[in-house]
């Protein structure tokens, strides 16, 4: 008896591990992420959020600030500064961040992001304020420390702090046409939801996961080469409104929040909506033929 429920046995795994052989690698992959992700509490999430954040912000902004406070003195030169030094920078800076914090927290940084996965891909929703505000006071404490690294600089090029938010934050190059950086706002942060959803799709052709930080990092140097010039694409509520936050309280003027035009919430609104646009766009217009393709392949038992 004791060697028939042996055999019984090895015959039910055997059967678990042709079953498991005919799924794809990447429904294997995602489904042991879930089982691995359960054990990270909130708090271990959060801090992965805000330490991501903290990463994509001083690179981000540490970048700006080299191409504002040290301007080369060459127009040929790019050693301190150019419009390709900040797309670059922003791009490696989001691989960074990801890289950080995307095996306990899925790397959002970005309350576009996390809204958007709740919505299309069933995060939690009680997880979307404090995912969000992790990522705003990552931001916020980047900006901190950027400042007061380059505080020299900033006393010598702008000593006032008049002229130099933008080190930390986007204005709009139209000001009396708002409607315009809205709409960039919208397309930039569509079209970043859309990519983002087509690189980690595992009905998709999927990179592998140590290269899905670099492709969305690539993604990001796209928008910025593309869709750069409107509002300087924060396309990250978060990114924007932290180290917005922070030039309000450190004293800056025409800061958008506390002084000078009040533009704060065009970075902060239209990238949530462009978001779930884009969410929806990639699941209406791919992922539900791949996920018909797929299940018509899957073999019947």
């Amino acid at each position: 008896m004791f060697i028939a429920e042996a055999m019984a046995k090895s015959k039910s795994l055997l059967d678990y591990s042709r079953l498991q052989s005919r799924l794809p690698q990447s429904r294997l992959q995602s489904a042991q992420e879930r089982r691995m992700n359960k054990s990270h509490t909130l708090a271990a999430e959060l801090i992965a959020e805000f330490l991501g954040t903290l990463v994509l912000i001083l690179f981000g902004t540490g970048v700006v600030a080299m191409v504002v406070l040290f301007p080369s003195t060459s127009p040929a030169a790019i050693v301190h500064g150019g419009y390709t030094n900040l797309t670059l920078g922003w791009g490696l800076a989001v691989t960074m961040g990801i890289y950080v914090s995307g095996k306990i927290s899925g790397g959002h940084l970005n309350p576009a992001v996390t809204l958007a996965m709740a919505v299309f891909r069933g995060f939690s929703w009680r997880k979307v304020v404090p995912y969000s505000l992790a990522q705003t006071g990552g931001a916020f404490c980047a900006a901190a420390l950027v400042y007061r690294n380059y505080l020299p600089a900033f006393h010598q090029v702008d000593p006032q702090l008049e002229r130099t938010a933008g080190v930390f934050t986007t204005f709009p190059a139209f000001p009396s046409w708002p409607q315009a950086g809205f709409l960039d706002q919208v397309i930039g942060t569509a079209l970043l939801l859309l990519l983002i959803l087509a690189i980690t799709d595992e009905f998709n052709a999927p990179p592998g996961a140590n290269l899905a930080p670099a492709m969305i990092g690539l993604v990001v140097v796209a928008i910025g080469m593309s869709f750069g010039g409107m509002h300087g694409y924060p396309i990250n509520p978060a990114r924007d409104f932290g180290p917005r936050l922070f030039t309000a309280i450190a004293g800056f003027k025409n800061n958008g929040l506390t002084d000078g035009l009040h533009v704060w919430w065009i970075p902060v609104i239209a990238p949530l909506v462009g978001g779930l646009l884009g969410a929806a766009v990639y699941d209406l217009g791919i992922r539900r033929f791949l996920r018909a393709s797929q299940s018509a392949s899957q073999p019947r038992p």
